[in-house]
C-alpha cells in the first residue's frame, strides 16, 4: 500500500526486508531529519527556517495529506501527523513519513471504528476518545502542526503559563484577546508578513475545531493557504471548568498510555514509546478494545481535556 503511494510531499518507499528478525523498510534518504528537531531540536541540530521556508513546508504537509485523503486510489489517513513524523530533504521540502495509514473507503463507510494509534497532544478528540476515525483526524493533526511551525514551539512540551496544558489552549487564548500574532517565533524578527501569520494562526485553530464537522478539507486547507479562499476560524470558548481538571485528563491519559499493558491479553492493548532525539518527547501509545478501559470519572476528565461533550 505505501509503496504504491507516489508523491513529492511523501516519503518514497524503495522497499522492504523480511529474513527472521530482520524487518526493514527502506526509505529515500532524506538529509534534513525532522521538522521537530529542526524547529525545537537541540540548538546544534536546529535550522534557521525563514518565513518562506515555513511557508512552503507547510504547504507541502498539506499538499501531501490532501494526497492521501482525496487524490490517492487509496482514500486513507496517516493517523499520526505530528513535526517528528514529517521529514526535510536538502532544499528543506517536506516529506510526510511513518505511515499508520488506515483505509477509509471499505464498503463506502463515512468512517471506521479503529484502534487508537497516536501521539498524544495531537490527536482528534473523538478519536482518541472513541477510536471515530475519519479523515478530518488527519486535519486535526495538522492544525496543531501548522500552530508549531508558525510560532516554533512544541505543543506538548511548550507552557507559557502553569494554567495551560498546551500551545493550543494558549492560542485559543490569544484569539479571544485578538493577540494571536503574539505566536509568531520571535527568530523572525519583522521578517515575516502578518497577513499570512494570521491566516495560518487561524487555519490551524480552525483545523482543531473540536467539532470534526466544522474542520475543512485538506484540498480547502491548501486553498486557504494559497489566499484562494479566505480562513474564518470559529470562536471556540475555552473550558469555564476547573483547570485542575485539565491537568488530570492530561496526566491521566499520559498515565494510563503506561499503566494498561497487557501482555498477550486479546481484550485490550495499549503501548507506550518515547522519542529521545530532543526535547519534544512523543507520548505514542495505542488502544485496542472490545471493552471500555477507562472509567467514568476517568472518561469525564478526557472530556474536559479536549473542551467537547462525546455523549
Amino acid at each position: 500500500m505505501i509503496s504504491a503511494l507516489q508523491h513529492p510531499h511523501l516519503v518514497k518507499l524503495y522497499g522492504c526486508c523480511i529474513e527472521g528478525n530482520q524487518l526493514l523498510l527502506v526509505y529515500e534518504y532524506l538529509e534534513n531529519n525532522s521538522l521537530a528537531r529542526a524547529l525545537f531540536g537541540r540548538d546544534e541540530h536546529q535550522i534557521k527556517l525563514d518565513w518562506q521556508t515555513r511557508k512552503k513546508i507547510l504547504l507541502g504537509i498539506a499538499k501531501g495529506l490532501a494526497y492521501l485523503h482525496e487524490e490517492s486510489r487509496l482514500k486513507i489517513v496517516h493517523r499520526d501527523i505530528k513535526a517528528t513524523n514529517v521529514l526535510l530533504d536538502k532544499d528543506l521540502n517536506a516529506k510526510i513519513s511513518d505511515f499508520g495509514l488506515a483505509k477509509l473507503d471499505e464498503e463506502e463507510n463515512t468512517h471506521i471504528s479503529t484502534r487508537i494509534a497516536g501521539t498524544i497532544g495531537y490527536m482528534a478528540p473523538e478519536y482518541a476518545m472513541r477510536g471515530y476515525l475519519t479523515d478530518k483526524a488527519d486535519v486535526y493533526s495538522f492544525g496543531v502542526v501548522v500552530l508549531e511551525i508558525v510560532s516554533g514551539k512544541s505543543n506538548t512540551n511548550y507552557r507559557p503559563k502553569e494554567e495551560f496544558v498546551y500551545l493550543l489552549d494558549w492560542a485559543y487564548v490569544l484569539q479571544e484577546q485578538g493577540n494571536l500574532l503574539e505566536l509568531v517565533d520571535p527568530s523572525l524578527g519583522s521578517n515575516y508578513s502578518k497577513i499570512e501569520a494570521l491566516r495560518m494562526l487561524n487555519l490551524a485553530l480552525l483545523c482543531t475545531n473540536p467539532s470534526p464537522t466544522l474542520r475543512p478539507s485538506m484540498s480547502s486547507a491548501v486553498k486557504m493557504l494559497e489566499g484562494q479562499i479566505p480562513v474564518q476560524a470559529p470562536i471556540v470558548k475555552r473550558s469555564t471548568m476547573n483547570q485542575d481538571a485539565r491537568f488530570k485528563a492530561f496526566e491521566l491519559l499520559s498515565h494510563d498510555s503506561q499503566t494498561y499493558v497487557s501482555n498477550g491479553s486479546q481484550n485490550s492493548q495499549i503501548q507506550k514509546s518515547i522519542s529521545m532525539d530532543g526535547p519534544w518527547i512523543d507520548s505514542e501509545f495505542s488502544i485496542e478494545s472490545k471493552d471500555e478501559i477507562i472509567d467514568s470519572s476517568s472518561t469525564k476528565l478526557l472530556k474536559d481535556l479536549y473542551d467537547v461533550n462525546l455523549d
